[in-house]
């Protein structure tokens, strides 16, 4: 009878990853035995998950000397290895003795210690490989000569719905992968999948040794990072013994130990804002199995007619026995413990909680080994009178070739059946000894070598490349004359030479195209190696240097694939703190490493898009930038920063912005394609559904703050000002101004003057925005053909501001000049105006010209050269660029003379009004208060120009007030000073008299009469220095206005 029972389920957390503790990250775990409490970062709710087991490995551990991770101390909450095993893989090892199929897979996010519990790394050994090992040795401790222990074991890799047989030796491997079959009494297997029968655990350990090298190579080949992939392993037990009858039966289990993917949400890697939003089959087998779960567990609540959709990928049908089938099913969900991994944390809670419901019925998978024979007979008669019949009835070749098929596939199997359980085993051993004898003299422990680093610390230092001859050529695989072959992109057929002179390494790339990286520097002429250089070979092939054996160490630094990531980020000017001003903030610490680790975790994928675009001759180059939000903030204090990709057309020069979720999402796509094209398949889509392809769209190229706290004292702004790109590089200059005005758009200059902001209230303010020209834009000076537009939003206001586009000409007039009114200014827009800027930000336009030449579309509103500079013949293109730079640098020098004259006009200025103040206060003592100082003009400090910026021949300036205003504003300011004085003694006079009359008074209405009095004349000190500063603002704003005019 089938036993019922539901998946066991046990969720680990692990230790805080580097990029975690770089980030400063918090933890949002807690644990108490079998209940998970995770907690909400934002708002401090929490959820509460109850499973079998709960297992903290987060902290409270230490490393004993044989490099376990253990307990601290016998209070410690910490699970280790052992305690995990004794849990879990044991339960699986019981199953299988009593002749249940058991089956235990791990899930989680990418990086969440999901290898480390099945396989583990170095002496913290995971469950596979203790399971095995107790497997043996539970057989070397039978003492039952009359029965036969009997193992073998496969090693199988998905990948894009592909399946690759990690222990076959076929140098050609069958292209889209193995097929998947279904037999009506077994249920779904896949077709040529070697099983590989060990009679140790030794055995076990070469063959997962020989497939992780498989693995790690194909990745390499095929972009197929661990992270993507699910690893399959299993292990087949049979018991043949006598029955009580007499007799021969066998007792057969299957053990499938299963590693899956990344099981990141769709929103943190997927395709968001892009129009390929139905992703790729690289992710489909993750999804398929969360949509079984959710069917199954449906099915356990009781819901009808739910359908399970098993077929909808390879992964889901190898484990339709495990997940509601004939199976007991564990399985562990890993953590992180990370407050910036919630959301995916959650998922995998929400995850486990539901396949926790699903519920299995296994049977003991026992039978007559007479009666397995005989059934195969019977089937294979069975099959042979069907092909008879099929010849005769002339029907379909498929139909012919699946039934020839099967008959053939029933004749393997009877075969191997026949055959004794040592001649299998010595099958076996012939045939490692063809494949892998070779590689046991282990010359990487005597010479000089490198070794791969991989991004899964299983994959690392797999493949070892020896250097024992005193030259050694690597190169692309197939290539004549070659001493070491590597795959990959970017691999020259002959890309390196290595030469060994007595104790010293050297390389040395074969040519300019031959990409060679040590320690992040680029090398272009003969190196010396030394001792644990990190090599970058190509595009994406990362290898560590060891050197002779006399230079190694016991304690030899460990350098991983993270280390060389962010040595090669490094290298390209990117360092974890990407924002200097953010180096004593803690939290923008934390964030400027996330996106550091983020830039550096897109590195290697950016070089594998680049080497399919280039072997696919698509012709883009994908590079990185950073992002910074401060750009479009108006208040400038966004210092958020994110990572994007620009994409370039090497041809067309067309340029597009992806986000990192769009181009995770391509990426993805692109593997697709590439692996289709690698099993010579048509790779010609509609460029609709062409990862590679995207319509046009505008470029942001950059963007300035033009403060607009002038506004609020309807002072006018006429500045010119830089555009800045993310980089903080100049992509333009711009003359702007912005001028108070009348409703009907005259400049105001008799009635709005006002020295208090606050004079604005409940009244309308009305203001005009003029662009007048744009001048040395790059965008425009690199592709002639490219446009460019202007734009802001108008704070406090719906408005928004938008220039024509201008086409073709990177000194353009842009001619905007727009009105833009305030119904009512209100303290909230007050506010805006003392804080904000209007951020105006340049964008580029492009179109593709059939041939690529400097053309541009025609247009109403085009003030571009299309027959300009751009369009002369090349041969005057040298002589024009040295007089446009020649033209660039005098207009840097006229700018430098116009700033300087500028300095000195406001320097002498201040030094009259300076003279002015003392004279009037000339009798007064060193502590007499400053002369207030008038609003300034308010400008971006952020776009100050270098002298090198190109800038309009017109001249703006302004006219310097008359010494009659001086005089004026001196007498008003002397007026002033006199009554702030007077004011002075009177405050003195009061605390002075109200000290002594309160000592004096001590009878109660004599005390209030003396607060009386202070009270009146505190109210007409009061009424006093309000008329005195009412009439120095009347005195300033009649200068003001009388200036003005005078200007205007």
């Amino acid at each position: 009878m089938p036993s019922s029972d539901s998946v066991k389920v046990a969720v680990r957390v692990r230790p805080f990853s580097q990029r975690e503790k770089t980030a400063g990250s918090k933890c949002i775990i807690s644990m108490n035995k079998g209940t998970t409490v995770i907690k909400n970062p934002q708002n401090g709710d929490t959820k509460v998950f109850s499973f079998d087991h709960s297992y903290w490995s987060h902290d409270s551990y230490h490393e004993n000397e044989a490099g376990v991770l253990v307990p601290s101390s016998a209070q410690s909450s910490y699970a280790d290895q052992k305690r995990v095993f004794n849990d879990v893989g044991k339960g699986v090892l019981d199953n299988a003795w009593q002749g249940y199929n058991a089956a235990l897979f791990a899930y989680g996010q990418t990086g969440s210690g999901k290898s480390y519990s099945m396989i583990g790394y170095g002496p913290n050994k995971g469950i596979v490989p203790i399971t095995c090992g107790e497997l043996f040795k539970a057989i070397e401790d039978n003492k039952d000569q009359k029965k036969q222990l009997q193992v073998s074991f496969s090693m199988l890799e998905i990948y894009n719905e592909q399946i690759k047989d990690l222990l076959s030796t076929d140098r050609c491997p069958q292209a889209g992968g193995l097929k998947i079959r279904q037999s009506p009494s077994s249920g779904f297997y896949v077709e040529g999948l070697k099983h590989v029968p060990v009679k140790n655990y030794e055995q076990i350990e070469k063959l997962m040794e020989q497939g992780t090298v498989k693995r790690t190579t194909a990745s390499t080949n095929m972009n197929a990072t661990s992270s993507r992939s699910h690893m399959v392993i299993t292990v087949k037990f049979n018991q043949v013994f006598e029955n009580e009858f007499g007799e021969s039966t066998t007792k057969s289990s299957e053990i499938n130990l299963v590693d899956l993917a990344g099981s990141e949400r769709a929103d943190s890697t997927g395709a968001t804002g892009d129009r390929l939003k139905e992703g790729s089959a690289i992710n489909q087998s993750l999804s398929t199995l969360g949509n079984v779960i959710s069917a199954l567990a449906d099915l356990a609540m009781g819901k009808k007619k739910v359908l399970v959709p098993y077929r909808d990928s390879a992964l889901t049908k190898l484990l339709q026995s495990a997940l509601g089938g004939n199976s007991r099913t564990i399985m562990i969900a890993a953590l992180s413990p990370a407050d910036i991994n919630y959301d995916e944390t959650l998922s995998t809670l929400r995850y486990a909680d539901r396949a926790k419901k699903i519920q299995n019925k296994a049977v003991i998978n026992e039978s007559p080994t007479d009666r397995l024979i005989r059934e195969l007979k019977e089937e294979n008669a069975r099959l042979m009178k069907m092909l008879g019949q099929d010849q005769q009835a002339s029907t379909g070749a498929d139909n012919h070739d699946e039934l020839q098929r099967m008959l053939e596939e029933n004749e393997n199997k009877m075969r191997d059946m026949e055959l004794s359980w040592e001649q299998r085993l010595e099958a076996a051993r012939r045939d490692w000894e063809k494949t892998a004898g070779k590689e046991e003299g282990k010359s990487w422990q005597k010479s000089p070598h490198i070794t791969n680093v991989n991004e899964d610390p299983m994959l690392s230092n797999v493949v070892k490349l020896c250097f024992t001859t005193k030259t050694c050529t690597i190169g692309r695989i197939g290539s004549p004359g070659l001493d070491i072959e590597l795959r990959g992109f970017g691999i020259q057929p002959k890309h390196t030479v290595v030469t060994m002179e007595k104790s010293a390494m050297f390389i040395q790339p074969c040519g300019p195209d031959c990409l060679v990286v040590v320690n992040g520097v680029t090398v272009k002429k003969r190196t010396k190696l030394n001792h644990l250089d990190r090599l970058k070979l190509g595009s994406n092939n990362l290898f560590l240097f060891v050197g002779f054996p006399s230079e190694r160490r016991r304690n030899d630094p460990q350098y991983d694939y993270t280390f060389m990531q962010t040595e090669l980020a490094e290298s390209e000017g990117v360092r974890p703190n990407l924002d200097p001003e953010l180096r004593n903030d803690t939290r923008g610490d934390a964030q400027m490493s996330l996106v550091f680790q983020d830039y550096v975790s897109l590195l290697p994928q950016i070089a594998e898009a680049n080497g399919i675009s280039e072997e696919l001759n698509k012709k883009l180059h994908f590079s990185l930038e950073i992002k910074s939000f401060t750009s479009h903030d108006p208040k400038g204090r966004d210092k958020r920063k994110d990572v994007i990709v620009r994409v370039m057309n090497t041809k067309t020069k067309l340029v597009w912005i992806w986000s990192r979720e769009k181009f995770v999402n391509r990426k993805n796509l692109i593997d697709e394609m590439y692996l289709n094209y690698l099993d010579g398949e048509n790779i010609s889509l509609d460029k609709l559904k062409d990862p590679f392809w995207d319509p046009i769209d505008d470029i942001f190229l950059g963007s300035c703050h033009i403060w607009l706290q002038s506004l609020s004292y309807h002072l006018d702004t006429d500045e010119h000002l830089s555009l800045h790109n993310y980089r903080g590089k100049e992509e333009a200059v711009v003359h702007v101004k912005i001028m108070p005005c009348t409703q009907d758009g005259k400049n105001n200059v008799d009635e709005n003057a006002v020295l208090e902001p606050h004079d604005l209230l409940e009244k309308p303010l009305h203001f005009k925005v003029t662009l007048s020209r744009v001048m040395g834009v790059r965008w425009v000076e690199q592709v002639n053909s490219r446009g460019v537009y202007l734009r802001a939003n108008i704070p406090g206001s719906d408005e928004h501001l938008k220039t024509t586009t201008i086409w073709g000409n990177h000194m353009a007039e842009l001619g905007y000049n727009k009105r833009f009114t305030i119904k009512k200014v209100t303290e909230e827009f007050l506010n805006v105006l003392k804080t904000d800027a209007l951020v105006l930000e340049l964008w580029g336009t492009q179109f593709e010209t059939s041939d690529q030449k400097s053309t541009a579309p025609c247009s109403a509103n085009m003030n571009g050269y299309v027959n300009g500079y751009h369009g002369r013949s090349s041969g005057k293109e040298k002589g024009l660029e040295e007089v446009l730079e020649e033209n660039r640098i005098l207009r840097g020098e006229n700018f430098k003379l116009k700033q300087s004259l500028e300095h000195m006009r406001q320097a002498a200025q201040f030094q009259r009004r300076r003279q002015s103040t003392s004279s009037i206060g000339e009798d007064d003592d060193d502590s007499r208060p400053m002369p207030p100082r008038a609003p300034r003009r308010m400008t971006s400090g952020s776009n100050s120009r270098s002298s090198s910026s190109p800038v309009s021949n017109h001249h703006h300036s302004s006219q310097q007030p008359s010494s009659t205003f001086d005089v004026e504003l001196a007498k008003g300011l002397r007026d002033f000073f006199r009554e702030i004085k007077d004011v002075q003694e009177r405050l003195i006079n009061l605390r002075e008299g109200n000290n002594i009359g309160v000592k004096k008074s001590t009878d109660k209405n004599a005390l209030r009469a003396e607060v009386s009095r202070y009270h009146d004349n505190i109210k007409a000190t009061e009424e006093h220095l309000a008329v005195t500063v009412l009439s120095l603002k009347e005195v300033v704003t009649n200068t003001i206005r009388k200036s003005q005019l005078q200007k205007h």
